[in-house]
């Protein structure tokens, strides 16, 4: 086996997304199992650089497992030849110029989400990445969930019949910060830092609805705050100017509705922090991040609405869970290694800065419908 480097500078790696999931759980993870094996007798060894604000927290990290390399000046790790992908979780504010001079410095691109704080902005990265030949992706994880991953096991095997509906719940009670600390950053409920939930979810709905079960053709969102008043990391209390909560309804190519709810001000009463239910005529389905249930339509059960009588059976206890039949590995590793087989090798992909920019347009497509009450259209992007 020959063994060949890939030097990956990550910018944002100190916040809770990028160490936790993307340097933790996905690349250096590639290398506990030896690196990636790219089926030709090379094995792809990641070279994380990590890269941000403070020179101490990159230390400290970079001591913890044992990597060589962190930087606080992103323009001349940029400028380093050596270097060949650019990753960002930083702030969604910071992550648009930070992209651009990527994209200027020949790097490939691999990036959370949203993109850009807006769709121009967005557009402007494809079509930037696109002229300069750089290869470029966007995380799309939660299409890579072990529920998600059964729940297109049943879509691709006619489970459904005609889907008719889709209806998704999503969130949990973060607590405001004054007498329990919150579980998220400040900035997320700070609209003039890039906040609010639409942004922040608006993009997973898209691309979660765009490869199940169809493009995004319309939408109608009401979105609020519930909680106007938050209490930032020091214990001080602010204005949260940021959306909290959005009820959305969207239209399918294909004719099938889906109806999500996002909040950051709810309380869990569900199996999972997040979970869908999938309507057709054959037969219906609950996933969540792990689980998925099933009910065909030869056992669904025929009950009869008379509130002057107890119910006498679990509506629950009638699904069926649907198997795992293989292991699953977690999500964001998987994409990494699909985005690094198509850096190394040319692989197939095609969820890159254009897919990045439907999810903004959703975003900003939520907001506008919400501010002016009204249901809008999607229009079809293109470079």
């Amino acid at each position: 086996m020959t063994r060949k480097t890939v030097r990956i500078a990550m910018n944002g790696v100190t916040g809770r997304m990028g160490y936790r999931q993307h340097l933790v759980r996905s690349l250096l993870a590639i290398r506990e199992q030896g690196g990636l094996d790219l089926g030709d007798g090379t094995v792809l060894w990641p070279e994380p650089v990590l890269v941000g604000r403070r020179d101490h927290a990159l230390k400290a990290l970079a001591e913890r497992h044992g990597l060589d390399h962190w930087s606080t000046d992103v323009d001349a790790v940029l400028a380093d030849d050596s270097i060949d992908i650019y990753f960002d979780a930083q702030v969604t504010a910071a992550r648009e110029e930070a992209i651009k001079k990527a994209i200027a410095a020949g790097k490939h691109i691999y990036t959370e989400k949203p993109t850009a704080t807006g769709l121009a902005g967005a557009l402007e990265l494809a079509r930037l990445a696109d002229a300069a030949g750089v290869k470029h992706g966007v995380v799309q994880d939660k299409i890579f969930l072990p529920g998600l991953l059964k729940l297109k096991r049943l879509i691709d095997g006619g489970f459904f019949g005609k889907i008719l509906s889709v209806r998704g719940e999503f969130g949990y009670w973060v607590f405001e910060g004054d007498w329990q600390s919150a579980q998220r950053p400040s900035w997320n409920y700070r609209a003039e830092d890039g906040g609010g939930i639409v942004v922040d979810m608006f993009p997973h709905w898209e691309y979660v609805l765009h490869e199940l079960f169809g493009a995004v053709r319309t939408v109608q969102a009401h979105v609020t705050t519930h909680i106007p008043t938050r209490w930032d990391e020091h214990g001080k209390p602010y204005d949260a100017t940021a959306d909290d909560a959005a009820y959305g309804i969207f239209q399918l190519e294909g004719g099938a509705v889906a109806q999500i709810n996002s909040s950051w001000a709810v309380r869990v009463n569900r199996d999972e922090l997040v979970e869908f239910q999938v309507d057709g005529t054959e037969g219906s389905a609950v996933a969540g991040l792990r689980r998925c249930r099933a009910q065909h339509r030869s056992a669904t059960p025929k009950p009869v609405w008379n509130p002057d009588i107890p119910l006498t059976e679990s509506f629950r206890d009638q699904w069926q869970e649907v198997p795992d039949n293989e292991e699953f590995d977690n999500g964001f590793k998987a994409q990494w290694e699909l985005f690094l087989r198509h850096v190394a090798l040319d692989a197939p992909w095609h969820w890159d800065l254009l897919a990045g920019a439907r999810g903004v347009q959703l975003a900003e497509l939520g907001l506008k419908s919400s501010a002016e009450g009204r249901r809008l259209d999607v229009p079809e992007l293109s470079l």
